[in-house]
């Protein structure tokens, strides 16, 4: 048996839950055959939390759709990591962390890429077992290490990474969780280690959503859980300017983040104290 998962690496069993209830629906925007399993028992429990806090019996919902989120979150990185992938001169691809994410078993992908999974040896070890020997579809490469050490660097370049080639970054479903100083430090530190037309991409929350009367149910959920919400930035592209990204911001149901399923509208940019999510992509100068 593998050791049991902390707070916030369980939070990797809510999101296969999520995909793997998508994958039920006859409308899905993609198909994810190993969330089912990769979501366990733990899963399914969480997200009916979610659902009750989201969708009460009794009243109007008022938080944000998770489930259609997760749809659009999932879908648009599928999409930005093919794409990607396709690029000439790029054979690096890093999920950091990687959670119960299948990409790797799920998609086609093109010969020659080095696709790397970085998360803590509890979350990997979880998914290995619960994958049963599913074979991935690329050159799959495991690190085994928090994002907080002090060399996880050293760790992934010892995995076969090279620094001085161009790679793809996906920080998913990863910043909410951390404090402001450490995001900055983790995004540091993925930029060192990003050559000259290196891509990232991320999704984060605008600090309104923190604070929010109205956000208050999803965030006590998490809170609950002991993994609050620690991080949102009302500037993401200065975030990451600032470190060498040139990004673009894009909202769930804007064009190219919509897939016909974000149930809201879309706030534009200046209008203040709304909730927002973000979906960052762009290249390192």
């Amino acid at each position: 048996m593998t050791a049991p998962l902390d707070a916030v690496e369980r939070t990797a069993l809510l999101t296969a839950a999520l995909r793997a209830a998508e994958t039920r629906r006859p409308d899905r925007i993609y198909q994810d055959p190993h969330a089912d399993a990769l979501c366990g028992d733990i899963g399914p429990d969480l997200l009916a939390e979610i659902r009750s806090a989201t969708f009460p019996a009794d009243s109007a919902r008022t938080l944000p759709s998770t489930p259609d989120y997760n749809a659009i979150r999932t879908r648009y990185f599928d999409d930005y990591l093919q794409e990607a992938a396709r690029e000439p001169g790029m054979h690096q691809i890093v999920l950091a962390p990687a959670g119960m994410d299948s990409r790797a078993y799920r998609l086609d992908w093109p010969e020659g890429l080095r696709y790397y999974e970085v998360d803590r040896p509890a979350v990997l070890a979880h998914k290995a077992e619960r994958l049963g020997g599913v074979e991935p579809r690329t050159d799959h490469r495991t690190v085994a290490v928090d994002l907080t050490s002090p060399d996880w660097e050293n760790d992934l370049i010892a995995a076969g990474y090279d620094p001085s080639l161009p790679s793809t970054w996906l920080l998913e479903g990863l910043l909410y969780y951390i404090p402001e100083q450490d995001t900055h430090r983790i995004l540091e530190r993925v930029a060192a280690i990003s050559a000259p037309g290196s891509r990232i991409a991320a999704d984060l929350v605008n600090s309104a959503a923190l604070t929010l009367p109205e956000m208050r149910g999803l965030l006590d959920v998490f809170a609950g859980w002991g993994c609050p919400w620690l991080f949102g930035t009302d500037e993401p592209e200065a975030l990451f300017d600032a470190l060498g990204f040139s990004v673009e911001a894009v909202q769930p149901g804007e064009p190219g983040a919509d897939f016909g399923r974000w149930p809201d509208p879309v706030p534009p940019r200046h209008v203040a104290n709304v909730r927002r999510v973000f979906f960052i992509h762009g290249r390192r100068r």
